[in-house]
């Protein structure tokens, strides 16, 4: 490995053994995995002609720069056969979802995208924001690219429809929501489930952006209401249709009639924004932004194609057209796969001139916009990280800016799940992709903080895996560092600095030096080593909770008549909390693999002794 601790050329041997490989590669279509040294899945990519693609990979003629750089660390492939070009791109999206690779380009932070979820599987259906897609029968809106657009929708819905929102349906009168007209109590049975889900259908709808549609169905039930002489029924829907048209007053036609997706794409250096903007029914209702990485030597189309999978292969809506600024490599495929996740036609297109134009114009100054104010945030909390870094080597006496902080951090409870944590800032800034976490072996059921650390520490350190640090913090005092420093310097690495940071006074202690380094209250120096040390605490103590969680989990439903280790298994998968397990109904207990409703109702009434009456 270089200082930089990317890994170097595997070597002329490896790459001749890759290109025997290449040839026993079947013509067909698929899906390749190139892989480093170290096993780690590098970059993912599909071809209708898998021989053929991997292949040209070691031609080494008039490969990007990025391909070079990708061709240099390859130490091995291997590929997944498909039955047809679609397939393969289905289960490139996939894989590339699940493993990042650093050489793909990628929606960054494409997980943590909320959605607002239906729970259309409840017989009274909720509305709540999740993180979670599951096949478990409800419907899933967005991705919403930020969490304020998201929380400003459900709350407006919460506004124009009295939705349930408690989890438990077992309540004997109605609650508070239910008086101040946000709740129509069918936990009380105050509502019948078909007029309850008349209502979600609405809502449905209306997150559709089918606005013209949600108006003609509020109006229609609201005469009907009427008519039957509901009229506490009908001056409710009447609001709710008020409501409804004042939104459509503020919402402009722009393209006529139809769905469309408009995306609008802006660079700059090593950055790129996409812009969608979302028409529904000929007006736009909303519009998001989202941010790449690993697209910098892609052209404009590729860099698209790479987004138009990612987004739509999460996505709960596509519209019928997509207006992109230049033309899509691939485009019959890509239209070939969205048509067949819409069940009907999708087209891709790439208007010169009109309103569309204009539209995809304007799409791409907001993607700008987002762009430098980004540049803009980025150079502001750059220079931040380089002072504090700056002053942080001149406290310390280091000879060197310490680019790369490693921190360590232990968390127990009375001895027991101990784990530790790593977690690593490089130029001041967390890198999230270097974290680790470490179940400890040699110290469970018996609380020793410094036999943990070395513990922890050897592990990280025994083979001196690049790449290294330039300052490792342990969280705590001089028991803390002395027990650290004796496995660090005893494998060899005599030349970084290692400091402890005691949490009660902040104090600084370092090596061969028994007075405390105290920094400046206000220090950036500090803030940053606080920060450090925080994120290491956070880090371990969620990993402890995790493993403490499961494993109460596993002792509370040994106790529940029917469900044995498969069941728990798939109870902790799907729910991943006991509290989640607790609150969750029968329905959605049921949509867990394997378990079926005797077994659901079993640990449902578990978590209600109270209860004798049937299900």
């Amino acid at each position: 490995m270089n200082s930089n601790g990317q890994i170097n050329d595997p070597g002329p041997s490896i790459r001749s053994e890759l290109l025997a490989q290449v040839g026993s590669l079947p013509e067909k279509p698929g899906v390749y995995l190139m892989r480093d040294l170290a096993g780690k899945i590098i970059y993912v990519g599909k071809a209708i002609n898998l021989k053929s693609r991997v292949r040209s990979y070691f031609q080494l003629r008039g490969l990007s720069p990025k391909t070079e750089a990708l061709v240099e660390r390859i130490a091995s492939f291997e590929t997944i056969v498909t039955s047809s070009e679609i397939e393969a791109l289905i289960l490139e999206c996939n894989l590339i979802k699940k493993h990042r690779p650093r050489y793909n380009i990628s929606l960054r932070d494409d997980k943590t995208y909320p959605f607002i979820k239906v729970t259309l599987n409840e017989s009274f259906p909720r509305v709540y924001a999740t993180r979670r897609l599951e096949q478990d029968g409800a419907k899933y809106y967005g991705p919403y690219a930020g969490a304020g657009a998201m929380h400003e929708t459900i709350s407006l819905l919460k506004k124009l429809f009295p939705l349930r929102s408690c989890r438990t349906m077992d309540s004997k009168r109605p609650c508070l929501e239910f008086h101040i007209n946000r709740c129509l109590a069918p936990c009380s049975g105050l509502i019948d489930e078909l007029s309850y889900r008349e209502m979600v259908k609405t809502v449905c709808l209306f997150l559709e952006g089918r606005s013209a549609e949600v108006e003609k169905d509020i109006k229609q039930r609201m005469l009907a209401a009427s008519e039957a002489m509901k009229f506490e029924l009908a001056a409710r829907l009447r609001d709710q249709l008020a409501a409804v048209r004042q939104i459509m007053e503020k919402q402009n036609i722009v393209t006529g009639a139809g769905d469309q997706d408009v995306l609008g794409l802006a660079r700059f250096g090593r950055k790129s924004c996409v812009q969608v903007f979302f028409v529904r029914s000929g007006k736009m209702i909303g519009r998001d932004h989202f941010l790449l990485a690993g697209g910098e030597d892609e052209a404009d189309g590729e860099l698209l194609a790479a987004f138009a999978k990612q987004y739509y292969n999460e996505s709960t809506f596509i519209p019928g057209e997509i207006l992109t600024p230049v033309h899509l490599p691939e485009a019959e495929l890509l239209k070939a796969w969205l048509s067949g996740r819409k069940s009907g036609a999708v087209h891709l297109l790439t208007p010169q001139r009109g309103s569309k134009r204009e539209l995809i114009q304007l799409a791409a100054e907001n993607a700008a916009e987002v762009l430098r104010q980004s540049c803009e945030r980025d150079a502001a909390r750059l220079g931040k990280s380089t002072l504090a870094l700056q002053e942080l080597m001149d406290r310390l006496e280091m000879e060197r800016l310490p680019v790369r902080i490693e921190c360590f951090d232990i968390s127990h409870l009375q001895g027991a799940e101990t784990v530790a944590s790593m977690v690593v800032f490089s130029e001041g800034e967390p890198d999230k992709s270097e974290y680790r976490r470490f179940k400890l072996r040699t110290v469970e059921g018996s609380p020793d903080d410094f036999a943990s650390m070395q513990e922890v520490t050897l592990r990280r350190y025994r083979e001196a895996a690049e790449p290294l640090p330039d300052l490792i913090v342990i969280d705590g005092g001089k028991g803390q560092l002395s027990s650290a420093l004796e496995v660090i310097r005893g494998v060899g690495l005599t030349d970084i600095p290692v400091i402890g940071l005691a949490k009660e006074f902040e104090h600084i202690f370092r090596e061969r030096i028994s007075e405390p380094l105290i920094l400046p209250r206000h220090s950036e120096a500090l803030r940053l080593i606080q920060r450090v040390r925080d994120e290491a605490h956070r880090f371990a103590v969620g990993y402890h909770r995790k493993l403490r969680a499961k494993r109460n989990l596993v002792s509370v439903l040994d106790h529940v008549p029917g469900i044995g280790a498969k069941r728990r298994q798939a109870l902790w998968k799907h729910f991943s909390t006991i509290d989640r397990i607790k609150n969750a109904s029968i329905e959605e207990l049921t949509a867990v693999q394997g378990v079926n409703r005797p077994a659901a109702e079993a640990v449902w009434r578990f978590f209600r002794p109270e209860l004798n009456r049937s299900v």
